[in-house]
């Protein structure tokens, strides 16, 4: 599932192709995604891009006549292609500019979205109870360690609950914990401050050095350029599972936390 610093990735990659671009046609050639598309969208030839944002794994496309909100669900893509290149099976909306470009959106799943909205984006159901983003300076380890206050729940699932801080997915959310030396099954109500202050810490630099590398390619996902993402390559402890911890040497171990796997190194996290 493409995560916060694969959209960021996407984000970045495709700003300069659209911003300050009209549309000369939407095609939609299928509507059937996790929520239909909105027939609104079919009928933006003429709007321009304004500006394009990310609020956790949403990105926010804002026109001179509203906002679009699209998310790329477990396998979809955003890529920037000449006018007139084929498409693929699962291409399912582009939208052609005037610079003689297409930004086109793919999901073998379907199960992302392009949504229009007319108000405040961030108003909009699927935004509004969204948490502070992890690289802001909203989210602190003071923050974390009051919420956390009185939770049974274990921490690992605790940092990726997107209501307290968003974009935190299973990969990052294992590789923070285990640099920050946290066992990812210890209840979050028993994590000190001092300990969130290393987690936060882990958080961010986690994710900041995934959006330098490009993202996490998993099976699905490949980059806005068509390429993989690098920051695989360089994973600590997940998808790791019998493999030699690269600090202790020790065997990484795998568990189930509510249907997603955990990875961890027993001895360097406690």
């Amino acid at each position: 599932m493409p995560e916060l610093p694969e959209v960021e990735t996407t984000l970045r990659g495709i700003k300069p192709h659209i911003i300050g671009y009209k549309i000369t046609e939407v095609l939609v050639r299928n509507k059937n995604l996790r929520w239909p598309v909105p027939r609104k969208v079919s009928s933006l030839g003429g709007s321009k891009f304004n500006d394009i944002r990310r609020r956790g794994k949403y990105l926010i496309v804002d026109l001179d006549t509203g906002s679009l909100i699209i998310h790329l669900g477990m396998s979809g893509s955003l890529r920037i292609v000449d006018q007139g290149t084929d498409y693929r099976k699962h291409d399912h909306v582009d939208f052609s500019l005037d610079s003689g470009k297409a930004l086109r959106f793919h999901d073998p799943r379907r199960f992302g979205c392009v949504l229009f909205c007319n108000g405040d984006p961030l108003g909009h159901k699927l935004l509004s109870h969204l948490g502070p983003e992890p690289l802001s300076e909203d989210f602190s380890a003071q923050y974390m360690y009051d919420k956390s206050r009185g939770r049974k729940v274990s921490v690992k699932q605790f940092v990726m609950n997107s209501k307290l801080v968003v974009g935190v997915g299973n990969i990052y959310a294992s590789e923070a914990l285990f640099f920050a030396g946290i066992n990812p099954r210890k209840s979050a109500s028993r994590i000190s401050l001092a300990r969130y202050e290393k987690l936060v810490e882990s958080i961010q630099g986690v994710l900041t050095e995934s959006i330098r590398l490009g993202g996490t390619t998993l099976r699905d996902f490949v980059n806005q350029d068509g390429e993989p993402g690098y920051f695989q390559q360089i994973l600590m402890v997940y998808g790791r599972e019998g493999d030699p911890c690269k600090d202790c040497g020790n065997q990484i171990r795998r568990v189930d936390q509510s249907g997603r796997s955990t990875f961890y190194c027993t001895k360097c996290q406690k």
